[in-house]
């Protein structure tokens, strides 16, 4: 064994609240990495089945007005389905439209699809966001009547089947779920005919670089693909859709890096510290091991391993209690946010543990590089005024 670590395994560091300072800055680290990882999870995932990672429609971008309908198996929907990083293609119907139940009124856009991640709608029912429906004082089982708007007004009652609550909510984006037949009777289109096509892709590719260069390959598959009575259409990532919401995320990961910084420098002046004190108090050992011919070098050693033992029990503790917390969080979702400021109704959490084990390693560097500051004190220590004090 080294002699250096022996002496280590054998030295009682008195460090307790070093390692209380430790585990509480690993603690707020970890936690601010899921609930970053939290946030891009669920606002990217809302996104996505909002209205896909990457919309194909009419060149006119006006697909919520039922004038440009596009086809929905165009001669290009095979070529766009194999590119690297797709996962499926689903077709939707939009429409704008204004709900009234009693005396509220509130605009809309209504989806017609096969595969929106809601219940099985049948003819003329409909599925709307709670908050919505508690804007309205819709329940289960009413009737609701809503107004269509386009060169003449269309009227339909609807029939409230379920309510659900969107990963993100967006309040100018509300949507209410809908049978897509109904959609494309209301629009006076054939099944064939659609307001877009919505490209799911895989997790990994769910980031703005990877969307906009996946958009881009959509786009000029479609241009070589396209034939002779495919409508011109173009395609459009969600990052470029809603950049408030990604430059909001790029935001959150700014403060979420800041936090891990000024943690790590907390934790490693707090070692600092404590070194500090262990260092005094073995001041005479350190003369003693000097006059037995034990270098500078080694005898940091020492000292910066019974260190780094205070560091990783603080490390651990800290993370246990902050998986704890994600678990519990991620669970019950006990602690609530205004969606209207923050896009989710509670504090997402999401536990990314290649992401969480980085920044313990990066962090626990950190705290053993300033720990070679003090560490240079052994250099200044003169083994025959410290024996002889002894």
């Amino acid at each position: 064994m080294d002699v250096s670590i022996f002496i280590a395994s054998r030295l009682r560091f008195k460090g307790r609240m070093a390692m209380v300072c430790i585990a509480i800055s690993f603690l707020v680290m970890i936690i601010a990495v899921s609930v970053s990882s939290g946030f891009r999870t669920e606002i990217r995932d809302g996104l996505s089945g909002l209205s896909g990672d990457i919309q194909v429609t009419p060149v006119d971008m006006n697909y919520i007005g039922g004038t440009s309908p596009v086809g929905r198996y165009p001669s290009w929907l095979d070529d766009v389905a194999s590119l690297e990083g797709v996962d499926e293609i689903r077709a939707a119907v939009y429409r704008a439209g204004i709900i009234k139940h009693g005396d509220n009124i509130h605009g809309v856009v209504f989806k017609g699809t096969d595969t929106c991640g809601q219940d099985s709608l049948g003819t003329l029912e409909v599925s709307v966001p709670r908050r919505l429906a508690s804007m309205l004082g819709l329940a289960p089982g009413d009737d609701m009547l809503t107004y269509f708007v386009g060169e003449r007004v269309r009227a339909r009652k609807f029939r409230v089947a379920s309510l659900y609550d969107p990963m993100v909510d967006v309040e100018d984006k509300m949507v209410v779920y809908a049978s897509i037949r109904d959609m494309q009777r209301l629009n006076g289109w054939s099944e064939d005919q659609v307001s877009v096509l919505e490209v799911m892709l895989e997790d990994r590719y769910r980031n703005v670089h990877d969307m906009r260069m996946l958009a881009e390959r959509t786009g000029f598959t479609i241009y070589g693909e396209q034939g002779e009575d495919d409508e011109t259409v173009v395609a459009e990532s969600a990052a470029d859709r809603y950049p408030q919401l990604f430059d909001w995320l790029n935001l959150i990961d700014f403060n979420v890096v800041f936090i891990l910084l000024l943690m790590t420098v907390v934790a490693g002046f707090n070692m600092i510290s404590g070194l500090l004190i262990m260092l005094f108090e073995n001041i005479s050992t350190i003369g003693l091991l000097k006059t037995l011919g034990m270098t500078d070098r080694a005898i940091a050693k020492i000292f910066l391993a019974s260190s780094a033992v205070i560091v990783s029990k603080g490390m651990l503790a800290g993370n246990a209690v902050a998986l704890l917390f994600c678990l519990v969080q991620g669970l019950t979702h006990i602690l609530t946010l205004d969606p209207a400021n923050y896009f989710v109704s509670y504090i997402p959490v999401h536990i990314d543990m290649g992401l969480i084990l980085l920044a313990d390693l990066v962090a626990f560097i950190v705290i053993m590089l300033l720990l070679l500051i003090p560490s240079l004190f052994i250099a200044r220590v003169d083994p025959a005024r410290s024996v002889s004090v002894r």
